[in-house]
């Protein structure tokens, strides 16, 4: 395996490329370490200590880093080690060690997230808030099935009249231009048609 580039990714740390594919990114003292320049060769011995040893601990780290200063998702989570180009085996090496700990737990976070959520945004806005940090929509449905109970639409119904105060809707004065803008916002929010035009007729001043 010949060096055939390293390139500064910062002040501190280089991309290594071997027989010119990107291998790993390394520290500048670790280059030294491993004797890494264009055009020297790196041994089995040391190409394995760096990326079944080093990278997979330095992941682990990482990983626990960012868990210290906020939860998140799996996929969250690969995404941030990626953009730190660490090796995808590294990745899920670091995947795993925070998952046997329960640090990242998806179901977890669902329920946290609904819990805080769910007396202010609409189910389907929290089911595309969860979707896109790239929880499963079967992990989904099932915490929605735990913490909802039957009376989801009167809930939503309140949040929805809630908004129109705010928003100073008046029934007996509101155009219909408005009217159609008012509902438009709100199905922004996730809110059923049916829901909304329920909440509009009920008498809100």
């Amino acid at each position: 395996m010949i060096i055939s580039d390293v390139c500064a990714l910062d002040k501190k740390r280089s991309k290594v490329f071997i027989d010119s594919e990107f291998a790993f990114v390394l520290y500048n003292g670790e280059l030294k370490d491993y004797d890494i320049k264009v055009g020297n060769e790196l041994s089995e011995d040391k190409y394995n200590e760096i990326k079944c040893g080093l990278l997979p601990k330095r992941a682990k780290l990482r990983a626990m880093n960012l868990l210290q200063k906020k939860d998140y998702t799996e996929r969250q989570l690969r995404d941030k080690l990626s953009d730190g180009m660490y090796p995808q085996d590294c990745i899920d090496t670091a995947i795993d060690y925070v998952k046997s700990f329960r640090y990242v737990d998806d179901e977890r976070y669902a329920a946290d997230y609904m819990a805080y959520h769910m007396s202010m945004r609409s189910k389907n806005r929290i089911l595309m808030d969860l979707m896109n940090k790239g929880i499963s929509k079967d992990i989904i449905q099932n915490k929605f099935e735990e913490l909802y109970s039957e009376c989801d639409e009167d809930v939503e119904i309140s949040q929805i009249k809630q908004l129109l105060i705010k928003k100073k809707y008046d029934a007996q004065t509101i155009d219909h231009k408005e009217k159609q803008k008012l509902i438009a916002f709100l199905m922004r929010r996730g809110y059923d048609i049916s829901m909304i035009k329920k909440a509009m007729d009920s008498g809100i001043t």
